[in-house]
């Protein structure tokens, strides 16, 4: 055992008794998966392939959903055959099994009791065909990744759900989810081409293969005689028949696609029908084929504001008849929870509770059909009595992107935002209805009424457009009392939405366990009945999600309803949505940032010192809190900005010891001499060699502690020179900050040229904007590295040394500081300030932190003269230049070297996060697998980024030379 391993206790969450939560996990789980269960299926399956500690299954006991069942076991299957083995070994066993994949479902479909497969991790895949016409997915692929192959076609999805970032084809699919514009005709089940998926006996079908129909008569005889004599008695039925129909005309997730059986001829066609919206029921979609749709760019939206919800509804059909590709709805409690969002108006909480506003939006092909649109959107307007309560304002329609995407960022977030505002220890409920879009104003005014009568204040939006409303409400789940108010509330609603409107009491969140109790009161007896019918014909051993879609249990709704225990209050939002998983380095790894808080609150749920929490407590330190980046990216995803990167961080500085934070403050004031000695240390590495210097790290990190001690990769280049270029103060536009990794490490070998140093003031002298580096940087550092392992005193020590420095070498703040690393441009102009003392943060206030990328593409590039180009380039954008804005920076200056420019599509957060890459290296090549595949597919002349621990993660993960992008901009202007 090393010698400073963590105390694990130190991360015990509070210190007074805590009343057990009555959802906790039993104290029976404590193990994790019952042994002969785990090693049967380890058996089946082989190593690897079997997730069974007890944090293993409370981290996927919770989704998006305000439901929680914690399975026994959890599988991770790599491909078909794994699907197959556990389909067979759950039937031999008479067991049951439930599919997961992003877990963004909103009614518990995507939980188990039993066996739950994860399907997310190895089923991620785009192939563009027919030039963007179709497109073949599978099913672990988010939405935002397909359309992102999809636009370089100008093509994109017909669903497209406010969770696009998150949430995967195939539960896209799985439920019908269709979003903003998809309305009825853009959904999945209109747009699919064909469907590759597994039934529960474990044959698997392809629709697309003209011999579909003979090999599954042949498999599955019994089968194809069921669907077809289930065809053959509804359209017997002319009332029958018709009710379908119609109750399709309105989006309807409600129940199984009966429609399949009018609109498909065979069996297969049948069966690829019935898949849509089947909720993983019927079985596992393993690939999916879609008809794409054109991406029309030119767009015009405005946010128009009205006096009430009704009198906003009653606007939308002018709007539909204008030909309004989008028309979204949001109460004023809504819009005003949407101040939480980065971006939004903070006027907006100042807006009327009775006011709402209509997002309207017109897409067209090209200049000519978006002035028509906006002629007819004009027209719309008059005699629309719109209000402008607050200054932002403006009742207009705008082309410019930015508004734009501001506009939609505060409608996608209507869930998150809304449920992060929630009172702290509230459930989150999401319901989701439609109406014929005529009565919508109707159903709102009813809505608003049966909502004050249940003593509730919910928050109402949706897509106006197809007459398709959502509604949030929160309620204590540990009260009976609040339970049973919502009891009473869902009662009454569902029967006026079915009896008052006719309309779908699921839209398209799907039935899921929510609305399960209430479909025969929406479908009725013969139609339900036939639902019922056709699922026992697909799985008639009832293997596939039992109690999901179908249950006879009035009060199933009330089943498994989550506490969600209050934690630390930078988490406590948290409604577990999972909009933050993608992003994520770890996800393939340990845990998630939503799982992070899953896990802490789970240790809140229990009584203190029970064996459950002991268990978790003693997994939490490596899966959430080492193999955290703490690159707070997660940040950028969470529509609220939650940081779990930061809580990270803080348990890294609760678990330290009072000698370690001693140390870590001894450092940076000592900062001089460890930075020599690591360069001297780096100079001295080299002769010894890579295996040598791999072992005698290896050897350290075992006796003292993997966390403190980093390891040795032959990626990791040689010394910097011991000097930095020489400069003179008195011409200088500006002040250049080399960051502490550019003056110990070097740049990439074998590649010939100046430093980045000497490049960056090169650079600067021929764009006639001279840069001054002052004599005295040694010893200074942006604090990033204390920063990111939670020593607050080392941190606070730094930051306000780097602060104080900075003031006086830009003679305060007359001249910008430029940096010449993201992560250390981030730090110094953002993460020093709450460690500084109220004297430094009013001289930070002061100073202009420059980026290098930005220096280089804003300052210089446009005053210089390109003399040679390389064929291709593909570039790494850090995270840090997310958090900074400066992305594009990256790109602007690849472009202005090289032909050919490759953002990749799955770039994302190489986890090496200063020297975590070292320290955990697992983390940094789990984080770039997908990235790396994409980057060593072909041949670039050049790899580009503007971090050197960045581009050291990405040489480790690729195999490739990266460098600065400055480095290629000298080389590409040198006279």
């Amino acid at each position: 055992m090393p010698l400073l391993e963590p105390n694990p206790h130190a991360l015990r969450p509070g210190s007074r008794r805590r009343t057990p939560a009555p959802d906790r996990v039993p104290d029976h789980h404590a193990r994790g998966t019952p042994r002969p269960l785990r090693d049967e299926l380890t058996a089946v399956l082989g190593p690897g392939k079997v997730l069974s500690k007890v944090s293993d299954l409370v981290r996927y006991a919770s989704d998006a959903s305000p439901y929680r069942f914690v399975p026994q076991v959890v599988v991770v299957a790599e491909d078909i055959d794994d699907i197959s083995a556990v389909l067979s070994y759950a039937h031999g066993k008479g067991r049951e099994v439930v599919f997961r994949a992003a877990g963004t479902s909103l009614n518990g479909q995507a939980q188990g009791e039993d066996i739950l497969v994860d399907v997310r991790r190895h089923w991620a895949g785009v192939q563009v065909l027919d030039d963007g016409a179709r497109v073949r997915v599978r099913p672990g692929t988010t939405v935002a990744r397909v359309n992102a192959a999809l636009a370089r076609h100008g093509r994109v999805l017909g669903p497209d759900p406010a969770s696009a970032v998150a949430c995967t084809v195939g539960g896209v699919v799985a439920n019908n989810a269709s979003g903003m514009t998809a309305g009825t005709s853009r959904n999945s089940y209109r747009t699919l081409a064909s469907l590759t998926f597994v039934l529960p006996s474990g044959t698997v079908v392809d629709t697309a293969d003209p011999a579909a129909d003979e090999e599954l008569a042949r498999a599955e005889p019994r089968l194809c005689a069921g669907l077809m004599d289930i065809k053959a008695e509804i359209e017997a039925d002319a009332e029958l028949t018709a009710r379908i129909r119609a109750k399709h005309t309105i989006k309807n997730t409600n129940g199984y696609r009966l429609d399949a059986f009018l609109d498909g001829t065979t069996p297969a066609e049948i069966l690829r029908g019935l898949m849509v919206g089947s909720e993983g029921t019927f079985g596992f979609i393993s690939e999916v084929v879609f008809d794409t749709l054109p991406l029309d760019r030119e767009v015009s939206t405005a946010l128009l504001f009205f006096p009430s919800l009704p009198a906003a509804a009653a606007a939308v059909p002018r709007f539909n008849e204008a030909g309004a590709l989008a028309v979204e709805l949001m109460d004023g409690n809504t819009l005003r929870a949407s101040v939480s969002v980065p971006g939004v108006p903070a006027d907006w909480a100042e807006l009327p509770k009775e006011t709402a506003a209509l997002l309207v939006e017109f897409r067209a092909p090209d200049a000519a059909a978006q002035e028509a649109y906006e002629q007819a959107a004009k027209e719309a307007l008059e005699g629309l009595t719109t209000v402008a309560p607050v200054s932002s304002v403006d009742n207009a329609f705008t082309r410019d992107p930015g508004t734009i995407a501001g506009y939609w960022k505060a409608r996608k977030a209507f869930v998150t935002a809304v449920g992060g505002s929630r009172p702290s220890g509230t459930t989150l409920i999401t319901e989701d209805f439609a109406v014929p879009p005529e009565r919508l104003a109707e159903a709102c005014a009813a809505l608003l009424d049966l909502q004050e009568r249940h003593g509730f204040d919910a928050a109402v939006a949706g897509h106006a457009a197809h007459g398709n409303l959502h509604f949030l409400l929160a309620f204590d789940a540990a009260e009976p009392a609040d339970v049973e108010r919502y009891a009473a509330f869902m009662a009454e609603f569902c029967a006026l939405t079915v009896e008052r409107f006719d309309g779908s009491l699921k839209a398209e969140h799907a039935t899921g366990r929510n609305i399960a109790p209430f479909l025969e009161l929406e479908w009725g007896p013969r139609a339900t009945g036939l639902m019922w019918r056709t699922k026992q014909l697909i799985d008639p051993d009832g293997v596939l999600a039992p109690r999901i879609v179908l249950d006879r249990d009035p009060r199933a709704h009330l089943r498994g309803l989550k506490t969600i225990p209050k934690v630390e209050a930078i988490a406590d939002p948290c409604i577990e949505c999972g909009f933050c998983e993608p992003t994520c380095p770890s996800q393939d790894l340990t845990t998630t940032p939503r799982q992070r808080i899953v896990l802490r609150r789970e240790m809140m749920r229990q009584a203190d010192g029970s064996p459950v929490a002991e268990n978790l407590l003693q997994a939490y330190g490596y899966d959430a809190v080492d193999t955290c980046a703490g690159d707070s990216t997660c940040k950028l995803a969470c529509p609220v900005g939650i940081d779990t990167g930061a809580l990270m961080r803080e348990f890294r500085h609760e678990r330290h010891s009072p000698r370690e934070e001693r140390v870590a403050a001894l450092a940076a004031r000592g900062f001089r001499g460890v930075e020599a000695a690591a360069r001297l240390a780096v100079a001295a590495a080299a002769p010894l060699g890579d295996r040598f210097l791999e072992s005698a790290t290896g050897l350290a990190r075992r006796t003292v502690r993997p966390d403190l001690v980093p390891e040795w990769l032959p990626e990791i280049p040689g010394a910097a020179a011991l000097r930095l270029p020489r400069t003179h103060r008195p011409a200088a536009v500006a002040v250049y900050y080399p960051a502490c990794v550019n003056r110990i490490f070097g740049g990439p070998e074998p590649r010939r040229g100046p430093s980045l140093p000497e490049a960056v003031v090169r650079l600067s002298a021929r764009a006639g904007r001279a840069v001054w580096v002052p004599d005295d940087v040694a010893g200074t550092c942006c604090a990033t590295i204390w920063h990111s392992k939670g020593y607050a005193r080392g941190n606070a020590v730094m930051a306000n040394r780097i602060v104080e420095a900075a003031w006086g070498w830009t003679a305060g703040g007359a001249l910008p500081l430029v940096v010449d690393a993201s992560s250390c441009t981030l730090g110094i102009a953002q993460e020093v300030v709450p460690y500084l003392t109220d004297d430094n943060r009013e001289l930070h206030a002061e100073l202009t932190i420059v980026d290098s990328l930005v220096w280089a593409a804003d300052e210089l590039l446009p005053r210089l003269r390109v003399r040679r180009r390389i064929g291709s380039a593909v570039v790494h954008p850090t995270c840090s230049m997310r958090h900074l804005g400066v992305e594009d920076r990256l790109t602007r200056l690849a472009e202005a070297v090289a032909d050919e420019v490759v953002v990749p599509l799955d770039a994302g957060c190489c986890a090496f996060a200063g020297d975590r890459g070292m320290l955990h290296k697992e983390l940094t090549e789990s984080a770039t697998a997908r990235e790396a595949a994409e980057v060593t597919s072909r041949a670039y002349d050049a790899h580009l980024s503007a971090n050197r621990m960045c581009e050291i993660g990405m040489d480790h993960a690729t195999g490739r030379t990266y460098y600065s992008a400055l480095l290629e901009l000298e080389r590409a202007t040198r006279p």
